[in-house]
Parts: C-alpha cells; sequence; structure tokens
C-alpha cells in the first residue's frame, strides 16, 4: 500500500486524496450528456461519435447562420404565472456539493460482465438456476402490448398500449417532411477555411451544414462496442484530415450526404458523410469496415452469441454492421435475412445516385408507420390495430417480408367508434398532456416547458399521509418517478430536465428514488444522463433532443398573451392607455383647440375605464381641453389598443406588439 495514499499518526490513520483537497475533477459523462441534450441525432441507437467535436461544430454553425458562437437550439415555451409559494428551502450540506452518478450496489444481474474463472462461472450458473426455478413456480405476468395506429388523411398517430396503459406515442403531419435519415447527392456549393465547414446544396431553399469533422470518418460512439472480424482485410487507407478536406471535395464536386438534424429556424439541415442505413435488427454502415454491437444489450452471454454471428456474416468489403438491441434473443437466420434486405436497399441507392442529378434526394427516411413495424414488432406485441385499408395493405406486406408468422397479429378495425376512443387513448392523451398530471396515490406532477429546461415539480396533492409520513412520501416519490419517465416518452420531450421531488430526510429512500428513476429510463430510446438528489433536493437529467417535443408540434403559441400564459389586466391596459394619452395630449401643438382622440380597445378593457377609471378621463379630458371617444372591438386582443386623430382618422399610437 503506498504510503503516499495513508499515513499513520498517533494511533490513527488519515486518508489523503492524491490530488489533494482541492476542487475535484468535474464529471466528463454528465457535461457530454449536457451537451448531446442540447441537440443530437435522432437514431434509436447513436452510431458514431460525434460528442467530441460537437462544440466546436455548433460554434462554427452558429457563426455561418450570423448567431452568437454560444446559441443554442431554442426549446417551445410554455410559461405559466402559477408559482409556488413554499418556505425556504435550505441545501442539505450532507450530501456532496458536486452530485455525480453512483454505480454499484443497485446494478441490474443482466448487466454484469461475463464471469471469468471456474467457480465464478459455478456460481453463476447456480444462480441463474434459481432464477429460471423462480419463474416456473411464480411465473411473471405477461404483459399484453398492443400498437394502436390511426391513419388519416392529415396525420399519423401512433399509440403503444400495456395493459391498455399508454406508454408510447407518436404523431407525424402527412405534409411534414421528415429530412433526418434521408440521403442526398449533393453538391459542394463553397467551403468556409475558417468555420472548417462546407455548405452543400441538396434541393433546398437553405444549403446544408456540413463541418469537416462530419467528413472525416468518424469512430463508434461509446454506446457501441467494436467487434473484430477476422474475414477483414486489413488495408492501408490513407488517413483522411481535416487538411485533405478542400482537396477532396472543392466547390461544385458531388458529395453523397445524409442529413442527421432538421433545419431549425434560420438554420439549415446538418449532414454528414458517415452514412448508416438502419433495419430491423442490424444498421448498415456503407461507409465504414467497422462492426459493432450495441451496449444496451446487457448480458454477456448473448453479446458473446451476437458477435459470433456477426464474424460469420457475409458483408461485403468495406462495410460494417451495427447489431441493434432488438437482435437480442435473435437466431441467425434474423440477420442473414436483414442484412440481404439492407445490401439490397443499399444497391437500390447506389443506382440512383448513378442516375439522378446533383441536389436530389437517393433514399427517404419511410414515414411514421414503417419506421413502427421497423422499431415495434417484436415478440412480446400482441396485435397491431389499424384503421386505414391502405395502410394495413402496406403493413401486412412489409412484415410479410421481415417476419411472416407475425401477419396474423394485423388486424383491420372498421367499427364506426373512433379507433382511439375504442381504446381509451383519447382521453389518456388529455390527461397525459395537461399541466397538471394526477396520480394515483392522490399526488400530482406539475409540468412546464421553458426555454432552458423542463420543470417538473412533485406534489403530495389529497395524499393522505397517515402516521407514518415519511413512507407516504416515499410511495409518492416512486410513483412520481415512474410517471415522470412515461411522460418524457409520451411528450418527446429533451435537453435539460429539472426534477423537483417532495424532501426526503432518509438518505436510504433517496437512493430508492434514483434508481427508480433509473430503472424505468432503461426503455427510453433517447440517450438519458441522470444524476443522484443534490443538496437542494433536486435531481438534475439530460434527455437526447430528438425532434421538436410533441407540444411544440401540436400547439402554437397563442396570438394574445405570445405565449406567455398570462395577459395583462384590465386595470394595467387602463392605466397604460392613460399614461399614453396623456403623453399625446402632452406633446399636440397648442393651437390645436379642437383636439379629439378616438380610442379603440378590448369591450373588457373598455368597461373599466367607463366605470372604475371614468372620473380620471374626465379629469384628462377638462385639463388637456380635448375630447375623449371610446369604441370597443372585440377583435382587440386584452393588450392591444389603437389610438386615431378622430378628424382626421390619422393613427397616432397603437400598443406595443
Amino acid at each position: 500500500m503506498s504510503q503516499q495514499t495513508f499515513k499513520r499518526g498517533q494511533g490513527a490513520m488519515r486518508f489523503k486524496p492524491n490530488r489533494g483537497l482541492g476542487n475535484p475533477k468535474p464529471n466528463r459523462s454528465a457535461t457530454a450528456a449536457r451537451l448531446e441534450a442540447i441537440g443530437a441525432k435522432p437514431a434509436d441507437e447513436r452510431i458514431f461519435d460525434t460528442r467530441r467535436h460537437e462544440s466546436e461544430i455548433r460554434r462554427s454553425e452558429n457563426l455561418a447562420n450570423g448567431l452568437p458562437e454560444d446559441a443554442q437550439d431554442a426549446a417551445p415555451t410554455q410559461r405559466t404565472a402559477a408559482g409556488r409559494d413554499e418556505a425556504f428551502r435550505a441545501p442539505d450540506l450532507s450530501r456532496p456539493a458536486e452530485a455525480h452518478e453512483e454505480t454499484g450496489g443497485d446494478a441490474p444481474e443482466a448487466g454484469r460482465r461475463t464471469p471469468k474463472g471456474f467457480i465464478a462461472k459455478a456460481k453463476a450458473a447456480v444462480k441463474q438456476v434459481v432464477r429460471n426455478v423462480k419463474r416456473l413456480i411464480q411465473p411473471e405476468p405477461k404483459v399484453v402490448k398492443e400498437v394502436i395506429i390511426n391513419a388519416e388523411p392529415l396525420e399519423t398517430r401512433v399509440a403503444v398500449l400495456e395493459d391498455s396503459r399508454l406508454e408510447e406515442f407518436t404523431v407525424e403531419r402527412t405534409n411534414d417532411l421528415r429530412l433526418v435519415g434521408s440521403i442526398f447527392k449533393g453538391k459542394v456549393k463553397n467551403l468556409e477555411d475558417n468555420l472548417k465547414a462546407a455548405f452543400v446544396d441538396i434541393g433546398f431553399e437553405k444549403n446544408a451544414f456540413l463541418h469537416y469533422w462530419d467528413i472525416v470518418p468518424n469512430s463508434f460512439d461509446s454506446s457501441v462496442e467494436v467487434i473484430e472480424r477476422e474475414d477483414r482485410r486489413k488495408k492501408d487507407r490513407p488517413k483522411i484530415t481535416q487538411k485533405d478536406v478542400p482537396k477532396l471535395y472543392p466547390p461544385g464536386s458531388e458529395i453523397i450526404v445524409q442529413v442527421t438534424k432538421d433545419a431549425i429556424g434560420t438554420k439549415g439541415p446538418r449532414v454528414t458523410t458517415n452514412l448508416a442505413l438502419p433495419g430491423r435488427y442490424l444498421v448498415l454502415l456503407p461507409n465504414s469496415d467497422q462492426s459493432g454491437i450495441s451496449r444496451k444489450i446487457e448480458n454477456g452471454e448473448e453479446r458473446q452469441r451476437l458477435k459470433k454471428i456477426v464474424r460469420e456474416l457475409s458483408i461485403p468489403e468495406g462495410m460494417g454492421v451495427i447489431v441493434r438491441t432488438a437482435g437480442e434473443g435473435k437466431l441467425k437466420r434474423y440477420f442473414i435475412r436483414d442484412l440481404a434486405m439492407l445490401l439490397e436497399e443499399w444497391k437500390g441507392v447506389q443506382d440512383r445516385i448513378q442516375r439522378q442529378g446533383l441536389a436530389s434526394c437517393v433514399f427517404q427516411e419511410p414515414d411514421l408507420i414503417e419506421r413502427t413495424i421497423r422499431d415495434f414488432l417484436t415478440e412480446d406485441v400482441t396485435r397491431i390495430v389499424v384503421d386505414d385499408s391502405r395502410k394495413y395493405e402496406l403493413i401486412t406486406g412489409a412484415i410479410q417480408k421481415i417476419s411472416p408468422r407475425s401477419v396474423k397479429k394485423v388486424s383491420f378495425y372498421n367499427e364506426a367508434q373512433p379507433l382511439f376512443d375504442r381504446f381509451n387513448i383519447t382521453r389518456q392523451l388529455e390527461q397525459a398532456f395537461s399541466r397538471q398530471v394526477h396520480l394515483k396515490s392522490g399526488g400530482y406532477l406539475v409540468i412546464d416547458e421553458t426555454e432552458a429546461l423542463v420543470a417538473i415539480d412533485v406534489n403530495t396533492g389529497r395524499h393522505k399521509g397517515g402516521k407514518d409520513h415519511d413512507t407516504a412520501i416515499l410511495k409518492v416519490n416512486l410513483e412520481a418517478a415512474e410517471e415522470i419517465c412515461r411522460q418524457l416518452r409520451l411528450r418527446n420531450m429533451g435537453g435539460i430536465i429539472v426534477l423537483d421531488f417532495i424532501d426526503m430526510k432518509s438518505r436510504k429512500d433517496q437512493q430508492q428514488v434514483y434508481q427508480k428513476v433509473k430503472e424505468h429510463l432503461r426503455r427510453d430510446k433517447a440517450k438519458t444522463h441522470v444524476l443522484p438528489l443534490s443538496q437542494l433536493g433536486l435531481m438534475e437529467m439530460t434527455r437526447q433532443r430528438q425532434t421538436e417535443s410533441v407540444h411544440s408540434s401540436l400547439y402554437e403559441d397563442c396570438p394574445h398573451c405570445r405565449g406567455r400564459g398570462v395577459l395583462k389586466s384590465a386595470e394595467t391596459m387602463s392605466v397604460e392607455i392613460q399614461r399614453k394619452l396623456t403623453a399625446i395630449l402632452k406633446g399636440r401643438p397648442r393651437d390645436d383647440s379642437d383636439f379629439q382622440v378616438r380610442i379603440t380597445c378590448n369591450p373588457k378593457v373598455l368597461d373599466r375605464l367607463r366605470t372604475s377609471d371614468e372620473q380620471l378621463l374626465i379629469d384628462l379630458e377638462k385639463k388637456f381641453f380635448a375630447k375623449l371617444h371610446f369604441r370597443p372591438d372585440p377583435a382587440c386582443g386584452n393588450e392591444q389598443y389603437f389610438i386615431h386623430n378622430a378628424l382626421t382618422n390619422q393613427e397616432i399610437a397603437r400598443s406595443a406588439d
């Protein structure tokens, strides 16, 4: 044992950290997760590692669009006036000042590494036998999983139910152009060496943004483990660096790119040359000879089995594959069939690249229904219900290619009652998307999306605590933890999220709630990172921002309050109108003896002016020798007013927009 670590004193040993007693090293994973949540590739499983250069790429993209260097993609806002009237919360100084993700202790059995050594393997085998016996004696209740597809002329909605409870919800408008995942034959318009970026014409008004880091071949993301293939021929390929980009892709040259991020605001779409074609169980990498496996498959023995299958696949030279999470437990024939379909699809892309001109789409990302079949059709799905005959034929035809035995799971709904009403989805959606979400225990959540972050507050509500107050609080917090994870999936909320649970004194209870959140986040397809409760009792987390949230896609800001959620009162508007009239009357020409003003405003504001403030207006007329005329207009918002010269009808002033 190093003497540097432990020093003997008089009858005691004192621990001395190697790095001294200064500030702890920042948590790199938490920082990376924060960057990733701000704007990430909308894929179920990240493939290439783009986080190392994310800050540099975002800086260049902002400068290219005339924005501040540190500008972030604004999230839709939903502001409310209702605040929390509660006592001052003092920080719990017994907790560490900087929260770090805790590991160990409660790690799931499936996530442990493959045991090494004879004794370790024997113990693992005994534990597996015990688990199998327990399942035989007391089998786990089977969950009825249903996929409900409502196809209409203007939009398509997909809901996933588990025991009739809404767990996943996706909506897509038919006229919305989904670029992410699509592949284009682009034309390099110009290069900006100071930004280290190229602008590519892909056929839209706004050129696509391609950073040099997205041209250089990327290594796999940390969520993908590399599989070494024995048949892979190692060739001394020239290593491409950023300096080579201007020579390889001068202005006017052809380049094949894939969209990784939709156009947001003034920014054009973001693209990359690292192509990926997702299939049912595999992801084909046409431009990379590396292969890998998703780390979400946690069982060590299963990972080894899948690695062996990948090594036995006939993958063309210069290409690679990634085993998706859906491939867990599948036989080799499923991967062979999936690879054949992906290679056929890539061949079609190559044909279109040869035939089509520049700035054209050579691969269109599938619509919502096809993606649902690809991502949700697993063995545990009991049935798929669709209410459109054409979509029914499309789904059955697609499933016939993927899994012929699963065709019988698809059923056509043709009853008078709307499909979502029949399965009680409409009611669940109304409850799920309200600002307050009630819990079975009597507590409730308050969810607010702001521009900077998402705030979720947990309240006890009408919950009866009884004698054991701490147990009652723990019960509400545990239920809230599960519901919060469900709400994040349903609403597709991303970015920085702050969870304010009910205060718990016991460290054990706090850790239990933290582990509950982590447990239910495992089923989330978006990448998440969560930290334990801080000294103020807040749990901070980030969630990969895929596309815009469901709230922003379904709603738009109110034209009257402009998204604030509150309006100025009639009294406030009366004060503003009188202040503006005073300024106008003071500044009018002195020789204008017959000065008449007409004020048009909302009837509610006018009612205030004619009743409570009538005498003030009379005094204003006498003081400045003017005549005031008022006219109600229901078309005016509560905060709108117009002031005209009553004789010439010339507009003098209006409310600020």
